[in-house]
């Protein structure tokens, strides 16, 4: 009798004796169980079965006198997640939402990004940057990049500005800083918006500022292979302009607008309103409640995982400054501090004897893994399907060409054991004198 409704915002109902809850089918002690075993599982230590036995009947006990969780979506957890991202970032507004890619596509909606304009970003990125321009008809066009940082070059976006010319997306590769100031003075001279794509650069500042919050819009990716993940995926989207930032809920559940309501019905459902007053339809990115757990539990860690990341880096640079023609990644310094997400390793192909396709075969066959993130973005199938000439835009970007194909490739940091990390060293130094050799 009277029992009040565990409902989340849909389904409001107060007091009543037949309640309406939110969660069609709650989860159990048994369920518990099975996600402690995906997360926690056998690697081989004798000690495990008696261990997760015991887990196993506690968390089964618990189930049998514990309540439910009662709202999985966009509940407390996430707002303690934007909460606290816009204290850590100085963002006057933050957004959880289920992906990065989500997040950026609010962002280009609020932007007002239509088809036919042009959108500038580095030729070297994830395809998750120009999925949602490239979707609705806008045109991308490709800046170089810096050769010391694989980031993109301000000079290049500076000559590729047309009237046409509506955003600059700055991708943060690795986690190391972009040169902002020139990107937000070209912005500020052209009357465009700004996209930082920091998806690896959670954690990292630019002269004081913490990335993300320097453009008009910017964030994170939470996806598994991050810094700090969100159970496998998740995205901060931050803004500090007033007219976006008012409507990032909306944006992030298809306009449901609780402050207003039709005829006999609960809610109404809003537009977005782009920077020109344009209607945009708001999409579905709405976060879970576990995925803004996961998130706080691995925040509070952030500074200790890049601390550690630290470590490493400069241990690699440390080893490899010594030999000759191994150009070391640009190190932290009062103005860039980066989230060392991927270690750039480059080499000057003249002085080894050999390019770095040829350095990479002999890293795989002393058992490194190096992945050169990422490849040209002017190459794939999807461009040349769009209309786009890949040798046409290859000529528009030299330095990625030459870096790419002969000169760089990455290397993982963390989490690497000292073994692994110093045998990872000496083996990049052992494959370079190999070419040097001719062997």
């Amino acid at each position: 009798m009277g029992e009040k409704s565990s409902g989340d915002f849909r389904y409001a109902v107060g007091e009543s004796k037949v309640p309406w809850h939110a969660v069609g089918e709650y989860y159990n002690g048994s369920d518990a169980v099975a996600v402690a075993k995906f997360l926690l599982p056998d690697a081989g230590d004798p000690r495990y079965a008696a261990a997760f036995a015991n887990a196993e009947k506690a968390l089964k006990e618990l189930g049998q006198v514990a309540g439910r969780a009662t709202k999985l979506t966009l509940g407390g957890n996430v707002a303690k997640v934007e909460e606290l991202c816009r204290a850590r970032f100085g963002s006057k507004y933050a957004s959880f939402v289920d992906n990065w890619t989500g997040g950026m596509e609010i962002a280009y909606k609020l932007a007002g990004l239509k088809p036919g304009d042009e959108v500038i970003m580095s030729a070297v990125t994830f395809i998750a940057t120009m999925a949602y321009p490239l979707s609705i008809g806008a045109k991308i066009v490709f800046a170089d990049i810096d050769p010391e940082t694989i980031n993109l070059d301000p000079a290049d976006v500076a000559k590729k500005i047309t009237p046409k010319t509506k955003m600059i997306v700055p991708v943060h590769l690795g986690g190391a800083p972009v040169d902002m100031d020139p990107i937000m003075e070209l912005a500020k001279k052209h009357g465009l918006f700004v996209l930082e794509d920091a998806a690896h650069a959670m954690g990292a500042f630019y002269k004081g500022r913490a990335i993300g919050s320097i453009g008009h819009f910017g964030g994170f990716s939470l996806h598994e292979v991050k810094n700090i993940n969100s159970f496998g995926e998740g995205g901060i989207l931050l803004t500090s302009e007033d007219f976006a930032g008012s409507q990032l809920a909306g944006a992030r559940f298809l306009g449901l607008d609780f402050s207003r309501k039709i005829k006999d019905w609960l809610y109404d459902v809003s537009p977005l309103a782009d920077r020109f007053g344009n209607v945009q339809v708001a999409p579905n990115h709405s976060a879970t409640e576990i995925q803004a757990l996961g998130l706080l539990q691995q925040l509070s860690r952030l500074d200790a995982i890049i601390a550690e990341r630290r470590a490493a880096f400069e241990y690699m640079n440390g080893v490899l400054s010594e030999e000759a023609g191994i150009l070391t990644e640009k190190p932290d310094t009062a103005e860039t501090f980066g989230t060392h997400h991927l270690y750039l390793l480059r080499i000057d192909p003249k002085k080894v004897g050999g390019d770095i396709q040829m350095l990479a075969k002999k890293l795989a066959a002393k058992g490194l893994t190096n992945i050169t993130h990422f490849g040209p973005m002017y190459r794939f199938r999807i461009m040349k399907m769009l209309g786009y000439d890949e040798n046409q835009l290859a000529a528009t970007c030299p330095r990625t060409e030459e870096m790419f194909y002969h000169s760089y490739t990455h290397l993982p940091l963390y989490p690497l054991t000292r073994e692994q990390l110093e045998y990872q060293a000496k083996a990049v130094v052992e494959a370079v004198r190999e070419l040097k050799q001719g062997k």
